[in-house]
């Protein structure tokens, strides 16, 4: 086991991991993982997340061959030039085929709001509700999968959070049996880092923040 990272130096020295060993994980290193992600705020405290868990190695093919058909589907209705480097952008999408174990969060929004608004309400005012509503579910989900990477970095773990498979989001939503309501918010292959990724480049501060004072 690595020695404890502070929060500060996890977030500098967390990698997106796309390769893994082949040796399975402890069930109870993937329960941390889920402890740590749902520590994470989300609105009115409603948690609206759920977690896959997905070993079996015939599900997550299947997974990835659903994500391989649409992403040929895609590469044949866009410009023919365009065709290969997109094609090799996909490759990326199915990089958690070979993971011991990938992890689904999903999400749904909220309906607190949207139940209480009379019909008098203008539509600007409802679509407004409703989008709110509806990504504060995303948002909540997506803190709880970053409280998931730090984890999984902090025990030593590769990981990474993909939505470049959700170009097959509808059949990696009956695959996997998604209840009505739901949606997949990424998915997160976990297992022993079989490689070590460079550090990636980074904006300054200065150039991605506007002071409002």
């Amino acid at each position: 086991m690595n020695e404890p990272l502070g929060l500060y130096d996890l977030m500098q020295s967390r990698r997106s991991v796309r390769r893994f060993r082949s040796e399975p994980l402890p069930r109870s290193e993937i329960e941390k993982l889920l402890e740590a992600a749902i520590t994470a705020p989300s609105a009115s405290n409603k948690q609206p997340w759920r977690f896959l868990v997905v070993s079996r190695r015939e599900t997550i093919e299947r997974m990835a061959r659903e994500v391989r058909i649409a992403t040929e589907r895609i590469a044949r209705h866009i410009p023919e030039e365009s065709q290969p480097s997109f094609r090799a952008y996909g490759d990326y999408f199915v990089r958690f085929e070979l993971a011991p174990v990938v992890i689904v969060p999903i999400c749904r929004g909220l309906t607190v709001l949207s139940n209480l608004v009379d019909q008098d309400l203008g539509d600007g005012d409802r679509r407004r509700i409703a989008d709110m509503e509806r990504d504060s579910g995303l948002i909540g989900a997506s803190l709880a999968l970053q409280n998931l990477l730090l984890m999984a970095h902090a025990r030593g773990l590769g990981a990474s959070g993909m939505t470049g498979p959700l170009v097959a989001k509808d059949q990696l939503e009956s695959i996997l049996e998604i209840p009505p309501g739901w949606q997949i918010v990424a998915l997160v292959p976990v297992g022993y880092p079989a490689e070590e990724p460079a550090k990636p480049g980074r904006k300054p501060v200065d150039k991605v923040v506007r002071w409002i004072a």
